[in-house]
């Protein structure tokens, strides 16, 4: 009797994991690479439009060539200190050509005990992606980190 249950147990164990393994996989194919950018890799033409974006707090995306970037920005900060990193990015796909992008950033803020720089700052980061399209739309989740 106790291996009839132990043999059912397994069976549904089994099911389970063939109905519930594909969809937690096919997450993980949703995770956009990408490689955070030094200021000496920055494009020029980045550099030159970066200006138009950085007192906002937002996430754009830019194509240049074959290549997508993804530039996440603060907005205007009153000293220095501040910092964002982009944590991940998830493709959602919309239909079978369309998808949005979803920007997971933290954003740190100085420490009120910390000396920082006077003067106005404009935090920002670059990411180069693995995308060959560009999405419909992004969408910028802050978590701020201590």
């Amino acid at each position: 009797m106790n291996k009839r249950y132990i043999a059912i147990g397994i069976i549904i164990i089994l099911v389970l994991g063939l109905l519930f393994v594909p969809k937690i996989l096919s997450k993980e194919d949703k995770k956009v690479k990408f490689k955070v950018l030094d200021s000496s890799e920055i494009p020029e033409k980045i550099k030159e439009i970066l200006p138009k974006y950085l007192s906002e707090e937002r996430a754009i995306t830019c194509r240049l060539g074959n290549e997508i970037y993804v530039l996440v920005t603060r907005g205007e900060k009153k000293t220095g200190g501040y910092s964002v990193d982009v944590d991940k990015i998830i493709m959602e796909e919309k239909s079978k050509d369309g998808f949005d992008l979803v920007v997971y950033a933290k954003f740190k803020d100085p420490d009120a005990n910390e000396i920082v720089t006077q003067g106005f700052t404009y935090p920002f980061t670059i990411v180069k992606t693995n995308l060959d399209k560009m999405p419909e739309s992004i969408r910028l989740e802050v978590d701020y980190v201590e």
